[in-house]
């Protein structure tokens, strides 16, 4: 794929990662940049309003620029659909398009994890994320934070003390730091890890831009470790967000009279986290706590099926409930074709386990519902 035009997508105005996955399920990319926009009427979610601000062209010229200056500060875009695109973020369905990133980072290594807090961060605080962040030393963990001030540089510093890789990401372009003050940790941090976002260069740190950020943080994540935080914040945001995304959510408890612990007592209480005093506790809840352990391989369920339909399945399994469309964007399969491999599958000899046939004939029946099946 052309990546002028793949920039140039997330330049279209009114065009949300929502609207562009949903013509990418109709057409290529070229597709999108030679239509005539009445071919574009026709697709379904596409109205008026898209189409008269639609500038193709305008699009394509600003995306050229943008990709001279990516190319003179070693910047590399990514397209959701690439295999270099963070893999957990890609399940979620408000994943952005394109990422931009700095640095030698491994995001979609076996183990990544965010640690968040309060920017308020106080020594009951650091304490908890030393003692963390010394426990993870030789695990092989990737830790993604925010870079703001808190908690967030202080993970990062301490991981870049330890050998720990970590990755920042971003609520503006990567043509500047912000806060300001934390561009030497920035550099360092391009060296063992690197910086990531979601926004072009020339993207103010605006208000707006930091919950866009934590979704980020939070989907791209195995868990999020909240150290600190008051009763409102990103902090609380990005672990609402990663339960969302049915994703780990660890808290360490605080003292009940202390404001910046009033955030992870919420919820712990709320059970909206796992409570966690120690690294350790968190080990051994995501079952990392011993290296030689191999993961469980799972018992085929099917027999016969080809690579696509075998990964369909694997899609399946990892979410209890999904619906068609999602299963579409997901798998990256147009819809048509989809339902009927979903048919083949249903068809084929399964072993005695229930609940992925279950949810298939769920997937199906809704499909029928919503009038996509026999598109």
């Amino acid at each position: 794929m052309d990546l002028t035009q793949l920039i140039a997508l997330t330049l279209i105005p009114k065009a949300g990662s929502r609207k562009i996955k949903t013509l990418l399920q109709e057409m290529d990319v070229d597709d999108f940049f030679r239509a005539s926009k009445h071919r574009l009427k026709s697709i379904p979610g596409i109205g008026e309003k898209f189409l008269i601000d639609l500038d193709r062209t305008k699009a394509l010229q600003k995306a050229e620029q943008y990709l001279s200056y990516f190319e003179q500060h070693t910047i590399d875009p990514i397209f959701y659909q690439d295999e270099t695109y963070p893999m957990r973020l890609k399940q979620c369905d408000d994943a952005p398009i394109m990422l931009y990133r700095k640095g030698d980072m491994h995001y979609n290594s076996e183990k990544v994890i965010a640690i968040v807090g309060t920017r308020n961060a106080t020594a009951y605080g650091k304490k908890c994320c030393d003692e963390l962040l010394e426990g993870l030393v030789g695990k092989n963990i990737v830790v993604v934070s925010g870079l703001a001030y808190g908690i967030d540089i202080y993970a990062h510093q301490r991981c870049l003390e330890l050998g720990i890789e970590t990755i920042g990401v971003l609520g503006h372009g990567l043509d500047r730091i912000y806060p300001a003050a934390h561009t030497s940790v920035a550099r360092k941090m391009i060296e063992k890890g690197g910086l990531l976002s979601e926004f072009l260069p020339g993207t103010k740190p605006d208000r707006e831009n930091f919950p866009m950020r934590n979704r980020i943080v939070a989907g791209m994540c195995d868990a999020t470790i909240v150290i600190e935080s008051g009763e409102k914040g990103g902090s609380l945001i990005t672990a609402e967000l990663a339960n969302d995304y049915a994703r780990d959510v660890f808290a360490y408890p605080g003292d009940i009279e202390k404001a910046y612990s009033k955030g992870c007592n919420y919820l712990i209480q709320k059970q909206k986290a796992h409570l966690i005093t120690s690294c350790n506790d968190f080990l051994n809840f995501m079952n990392w706590n011993d290296e030689n352990t191999k993961p469980v391989k799972q018992p085929k369920l099917f027999f016969n099926l080809t690579e696509e339909e075998e990964y369909i399945v694997k899609t399946i399994q990892e979410k209890a409930e999904i619906s068609f469309d999602v299963l579409a964007l997901k798998t990256e399969i147009g819809l048509g074709k989809l339902n009927g491999i979903l048919l083949k599958i249903l068809r084929c000899r399964f072993k005695r386990i229930h609940g992925i046939l279950l949810n298939m004939n769920y997937i199906v029946l809704r499909s029928i519902n919503n009038h996509t099946f026999l598109e």
